[in-house]
């Protein structure tokens, strides 16, 4: 008679117990790093390249191939907003934003036209803006009871750079001025742009630069 010798629920509970001690050494022993197959080179991750910077103004334009800055954009593009001197900087901050107009805008006039076309330039728009000196220029601004209130005061109007460069042509030219002044208001503001165009006329063989009249 042979007896089936069965094992003891104490047994297979002891047997479980160390079991599950086992696995739980197992999980937390750390393992060890594979090494890299001889087979397969290591790479290294590739750095980042920086972001790209713009040339500002028409230099960057240039260097590019595109066409030069327009007369109305050419202090807009020339410099990044952190190389101007901020709103409201006064007369010191006039020779930064003067030099950015130029850099912006190389000269191509003779010295003597653009001396003729900056001093005709400023003298329109302050004409224009404050109402001083428009009885010489009557074919743009008319009689004097006629003409438009002047829109700015004279006490607080200021040009801050202005440059004389061609138009397309020897013969056509734009006085670009950047100008500061107040309103009958009294909301003061600087940095304002206006382009005044002017052609060369020739009468008994003395050239003129004439203003055209706005469009």
């Amino acid at each position: 008679m042979t007896t089936s010798l069965a094992p003891s629920p104490r047994l297979l509970l002891i047997a479980t117990v160390v079991l599950a001690v086992a696995g739980v050494v197992l999980l937390t022993v750390p393992h060890a790093p594979s090494a890299p197959s001889a087979s397969s080179p290591s790479r290294t991750a590739a750095p980042t390249p920086p972001p790209s910077v713009t040339a500002p103004g028409r230099l960057g334009a240039q260097a590019s191939g595109s066409a030069p800055a327009t007369a109305s954009t050419a202090l807009t593009r020339s410099a990044s907003a952190s190389a101007l001197p901020p709103h409201g900087e006064g007369v010191a901050g006039d020779a930064v934003i003067q030099k950015s107009v130029e850099d912006a805008w190389p000269a191509d006039l003779a010295a003597d036209d653009e001396h003729t076309l900056l001093e005709a330039g400023r003298d329109l728009l302050r004409a224009d803006a404050t109402g001083t000196g428009r009885a010489k220029w009557p074919s743009l601004f008319g009689d004097a009871e006629q003409a438009i209130a002047p829109a700015f005061a004279t006490a607080r109007f200021r040009v801050q750079a202005a440059v004389a460069r061609r138009d397309g042509s020897p013969d056509r030219a734009v006085v670009h001025l950047v100008w500061a002044g107040a309103d009958r208001g009294g909301t003061y503001t600087d940095r304002r742009i206006t382009d005044w165009y002017f052609a060369r006329t020739s009468t008994k063989g003395a050239s003129t630069w004439t203003p055209q009249p706005p469009t």
